[in-house]
């Protein structure tokens, strides 16, 4: 063996190599050794997880370990359905086993004439069987005819599978699969088997990595293992990921064309205007700092887009417009990254995740969104959901160049493609000559053929039938368009071995026009081809809609809180006067700590109350403005009341619970349940007041796009000073149970004052299910010296975020 090693050196000193290309190869062989050892530890690291999951958890491994469950809690565990696939999967490796034999391995023998020899070896599934995490099931978004289910999949198998090709051994030793795989029942039945239909496909490409064995190990050379890995998930893709799928029928003589190829569920439009704050990457001799060069990756689904990239800026603005199709929601996202270009390896600035049913629910988004996985930074964008209707009225041609329509193709097969060799120029069809024997019998096959299908600039390819003159492709596509009275579709059938046409037509888009439906599913006759070849094709147009959001519904995204115009109050001298204030722009101007709830109540300066008079307390002017107005509304004859300076509008119960506002301090006695006391149990401490340590505003909803729990620490008032040289308060936060320091959110240090104004913003990355078993423990401490023997709680309070609608919100003192 020593021999064998030195003798790769001995040849290069024998022909005179320079010693760099030894250097070379020991690198290869270093990063080769540094992969091998890196799949092997990862798979024993999976198979220790599956062998006793508990126990794995408790030990506490990396979180992209950890099952489905344990993060989410509507994922269920079904530990039963796992043991039944562990009695079933010796029978299911035997089938397969017969299957590799008998089906798979003539096909793979068929396909070239160097694979005559493939012989499969051995074929062993192991021991170890796929297993399901988790399941979520859907019930309440989707059609009350279908069931609708997420499995995650995990599969660390134990495989072995060799396979000899002229005296080469090629094989698979262990296999890691994890995934999200959506069944989807439908429709459902009244009589036996009660399910028409079972439809199967990924949403995003699975995580897969393959131990090589034999030959195959060459694979997992640096450079070489990127491509194969890639090509292998690209394989799969095709097949089974959005928008692909596999559906197989149940019931005799079902008609499954509609759930192969169901049309989307709308369009999302995403306006990616500008980032701020983002982190600096770029140093320069590893201590100064630099600016970065950010550019951002959108992706839905496995549709990713890149916009381009800001130069030496750390508030970017792009002003860019993408546009993805949807096809299920829920369970498709938006993901956005961020990086920082580099010459050598971009750097990683922070993600952003966005559930599209938000999206879809409330129409149009216009936010600032905090990164996540980074210290600092946000995002702003603007997202449109595009509702698909069958109206022509609404194909009308966008002034900004955007589009209007999307046209569905579901490219079903061919007909009669000829085998002859067909080359055309300028419209002219001519014979290639036959030059040999060889030459011939190449042109006696059958073509393998594949479809570009084109409208505008854009070119989708389909997959390649091989040796068929009937090809079946049985694949849709989806393309956006912007001017469907002008616009066609050319369609090129070409087959592989050749690179040449078998056929084409253009289908002019004005015809789809012409049907009520907008819908074309007929054969095409092949221009360039025989007289008897045709395509079969469904076309189907729709136009982009955006419809205007219902104002009844509650909103779930940033719209929560967005209050409508109401009057403000504005104190000059001794008395008051109401004013209309300006609308909240989509594109809020103020900072980011505050963007996301600009339902937030501003203040005027004019509005500012002396704190040292005794006889009334600061009253929100929303309260004031709120209460008069619906006073207004009940007592029509008699117009807006005037109130003296001194005097408090007392407000209602019912007005309250409707509005959600803060009342005034002289209501606070008879309605305790609308205010948030600060208390302590163990002080007895009184100002002369009926709240004796003060109030503290706060304005809290959940953000299911961003997935987390908004808290808003707005200000405090009327505290009660723990000594003579005044209070230096702050805000802690806690979301019980958990006390970790970690988690704990602070706000600033307000210096000398009974009545600190915060206005920050924090937030609790959890689900909601989790969130509705937390509370809310807030208090008010004072900063206070180390050695100072002065009282640092002023207060607290806590919210039992479960009797709350969070998605609604409150903000209130």
């Amino acid at each position: 063996r020593a021999l064998l090693w030195l003798g790769p050196v001995y040849l290069a000193g024998y022909l005179g190599l320079s010693g760099c290309w030894v250097l070379l190869a020991l690198a290869l062989w270093l990063c080769w050794g540094l992969n091998r050892r890196g799949k092997r530890d990862r798979l024993a690291a999976a198979l220790a997880l599956l062998e006793d999951e508990r126990e794995a958890v408790c030990r506490g491994l990396a979180a992209r370990h950890l099952p489905a469950w344990v993060h989410f809690p509507d994922v269920e565990r079904v530990e039963w359905l796992n043991k039944v696939l562990v009695q079933a999967w010796p029978y299911f490796g035997t089938i397969m086993e017969k299957t590799f034999k008998e089906v798979l391995e003539p096909k793979i023998r068929a396909k070239s004439v160097h694979l005559k020899t493939c012989t499969f070896t051995k074929i062993h599934f192991g021991e170890k069987c796929p297993r399901i995490n988790g399941i979520k099931a859907y019930t309440k978004e989707i059609d009350r005819r279908q069931v609708t289910l997420d499995l995650q999949i995990c599969y660390i198998g134990d495989c072995e599978i060799h396979m000899d090709i002229s005296k080469f051994n090629l094989g698979v030793k262990g296999v890691q699969l994890y995934g999200t795989l959506r069944v989807i029942l439908e429709p459902l039945l009244t009589d036996a088997p009660f399910v028409g239909a079972v439809t199967l496909f990924f949403m995003q490409k699975p995580h897969l990595e393959i131990n090589w064995a034999g030959m195959s190990n060459l694979l997992d050379v640096p450079g070489i293992n990127v491509m194969s890995d890639s090509l292998i998930q690209d394989f799969i893709a095709a097949r089974l990921v959005l928008p692909n799928r596999i559906t197989v029928p149940l019931k005799k003589n079902m008609n499954i064309a509609h759930l192969r190829f169901p049309v989307p569920q709308g369009v999302i439009r995403v306006h990616l205007l500008e980032a701020e704050n983002l982190v600096q990457k770029d140093n320069f001799l590893g201590a100064i700092r630099g600016k970065s060069d950010p550019y951002a990756l959108l992706r839905v689904g496995t549709v990713q887009y890149r916009s381009k990239t800001v130069s030496r800026d750390l508030n970017p603005i792009w002003n860019e417009t993408f546009e993805f199709v949807v096809h299920e929601v829920p369970g498709q996202d938006l993901e956005v990254d961020l990086y920082d270009e580099d010459p050598d390896k971009d750097d990683f600035m922070g993600s952003l995740l966005i559930s599209l049913v938000d999206v879809m629910n409330d129409r149009t988004v216009d936010e600032w969104f905090p990164l996540s996985k980074t210290t600092s930074g946000h995002l702003h964008l603007k997202l449109e959901w595009l509702s698909l209707v069958n109206d022509q009225e609404k194909l009308h041609e966008d002034k900004k160049g955007l589009s209007t329509a999307l046209l569905i193709v579901y490219l079903d097969s061919a007909f009669n493609l000829p085998k002859n060799h067909f080359e055309y120029s300028n419209g002219d069809c001519g014979a290639k000559k036959i030059k040999n024997n060889k030459y011939l019998k190449k042109m006696d096959r059958e073509p393998s053929s594949f479809v570009l299908l084109t409208v505008g600039n854009k070119t989708q390819k389909s997959k390649t039938c091989n040796f068929s003159k009937d090809p079946k492709w049985g694949q849709a596509f989806t393309f956006f368009v912007h001017s469907a009275h002008s616009q066609s579709l050319h369609i090129e059938i070409k087959d592989k071995e050749r690179d040449s046409a078998l056929g084409t037509s253009v289908v002019c888009l004005s015809h789809l026009l012409k049907d009520p439906n907008m819908t074309l599913d007929q054969r095409f006759q092949l221009d360039h081809s025989s007289s008897d070849s045709f395509i079969k094709m469904k076309l189907v147009l729709r136009a982009l809609n955006v419809e205007e959001p219902d104002p009844q519904r509650v909103k779930a995204g940033v719209n929560a809180l967005k209050p409508g115009p109401v009057r403000v109050t504005e104190k000059a001298g001794n008395q008051q006067k109401f004013t209309s204030p300006p609308q909240v722009s989509k594109v809020p101007p103020m900072s980011k700590d505050t963007a996301a709830l600009e339902s937030l109540p501003k203040k005027d300066s004019g509005e500012d109350l002396d704190t040292k008079d005794s006889s009334g307390a600061p009253v929100p002017s929303e309260t004031v403005s709120g209460l008069n107005e619906a006073e207004g509304k009940q007592n029509p004859e008699h117009g807006p009341s005037v109130l003296p300076s001194g005097a408090v509008a007392v407000p209602t119960l019912p007005v309250l619970q409707e509005m959600r506002v803060a009342p005034s301090v002289t209501s606070l006695g008879s309605l305790p349940s609308s205010c948030f006391e600060l208390s302590s149990s163990n002080l007895d401490i009184h100002n002369g007041t009926e709240m004796p340590l003060g109030e503290i505003q706060l304005t809290v909803r959940y953000a299911s796009i961003r997935q987390s729990l908004v808290v808003l620490v707005n200000g405090c008032r009327n505290l009660v000073p723990s000594s003579n040289r005044g209070v230096d308060p702050y805000v802690r936060i806690y979301l019980l149970p958990d006390r970790r320091w970690t988690s704990r959110k602070k706000t600033s240090v307000k210096k000398k004052t009974l009545n600190p104004q915060y206005d920050e913003k924090f937030e609790f990355f959890e689900s909601l299910e989790n969130v509705k078993k937390r509370t809310l423990d807030i208090a008010v401490k004072n900063s206070r010296p180390f050695i100072s023997q002065e009282r640092k709680e002023l207060g607290k309070v806590r919210i039992d975020l479960s009797q709350e609608d969070l998605i609604k919100g409150f903000a209130q003192w």
